[in-house]
């Protein structure tokens, strides 16, 4: 098992343990405030079951029907995870209403407010985990779910300050105005992470300061060709697909354009080892004087 599914399935194991942890804290002080930060969770063992699933399908080899390997099921993983957001948020809203229609006391309760508190760490330490090793390992799903548990943690912090404040000045009302609070926030993150991974899956090109670092490598590793046009780049999961078009004279060997190709190759690999570069060559007279310059 490699690392991106040992966090995977570390991450459900934490998420289980802090839907246990907020369900109590909302069961011993009846909030609707910690009713919304447990619904939250819910969404979070069910995005951690389903990040199982695409880190694993993910790493998975290329086969017959995907020649390009599997690596966009990742954002398939974080579109999903998505979705649950908006589904949790209409929970909120709806237990929200509810108190607001209908007031409720609310319970003081000390280990119910600590298991919050409790959870709301543990959701901090872990998302820093993942956000981190999301990055390195260039994970999509596993980046996604880590800025999700940002933004439910910060929705905690809100929550125990909001109870905290209702319970000092007995304003039962702020409460459910609490939860709403709480609700919007999900479901920001929740369209912020669905952005994200739509542009993955239609193709969305490298940033831009990636591809001038592409450029650069490709313009002091041609020599022996002329020019380079025509660059293309996409990612998919942790990888980079890049492919141009390389010029070279007309009287130029097989071979020595092949040298040039695997020169250029080896050079974008030591500058990223998950790119997958293909080179179609060209004459001089298909140049367009324009692109990328051999220097």
């Amino acid at each position: 098992m490699d690392e991106a599914a040992r966090l995977a399935s570390a991450t459900l194991a934490v998420g289980l343990l802090v839907l246990g942890l907020k369900a109590a804290a909302y069961l011993l002080t009846g909030s609707a405030a910690l009713y919304s930060d447990a619904a939250e969770s819910v969404v979070n063992v069910a995005a951690a079951a389903a990040l199982i699933v695409a880190v694993r399908l993910a790493a998975a080899p290329p086969d017959r029907n995907h020649p390009y390997g599997h690596h966009k099921a990742e954002y398939v993983s974080a579109v999903l995870e998505g979705a649950l957001i908006v589904i949790a948020a209409g929970a909120i809203l709806h237990e929200a209403w509810s108190a607001w229609r209908y007031p409720r006391e609310i319970e003081f309760s000390a280990a119910g407010l600590g298991a919050n508190l409790a959870a709301s760490v543990i959701n901090g330490i872990w998302c820093a985990v993942l956000v981190r090793r999301g990055k390195a390992l260039r994970s999509p799903a596993l980046a996604a779910d880590g800025q999700h548990l940002l933004a439910d943690v910060i929705s905690s912090v809100g929550v125990l300050a909001g109870i905290a404040a209702a319970l000092l000045t007995g304003q039962l009302w702020l409460d459910p105005l609490i939860a709403c609070a709480v609700a919007l926030n999900v479901l920001w993150s929740g369209a912020k992470l669905v952005r994200t991974s739509v542009g993955g899956l239609m193709d969305e090109a490298a940033s831009p300061a990636a591809q001038d670092r592409i450029r650069g490598v490709i313009a002091t590793n041609a020599e022996g060709a002329i020019e380079a046009h025509d660059l293309r780049t996409r990612h998919a999961g942790r990888l980079t697909f890049v492919d141009f078009h390389l010029v070279v004279a007309g009287d130029m060997r097989v071979t020595e354009a092949h040298d040039i190709c695997d020169r250029i190759e080896r050079a974008l690999h030591e500058e990223d080892a998950d790119m997958v570069v293909t080179i179609h060559v060209e004459p001089d007279d298909k140049a367009k004087h324009a692109g990328i310059v051999v220097l």
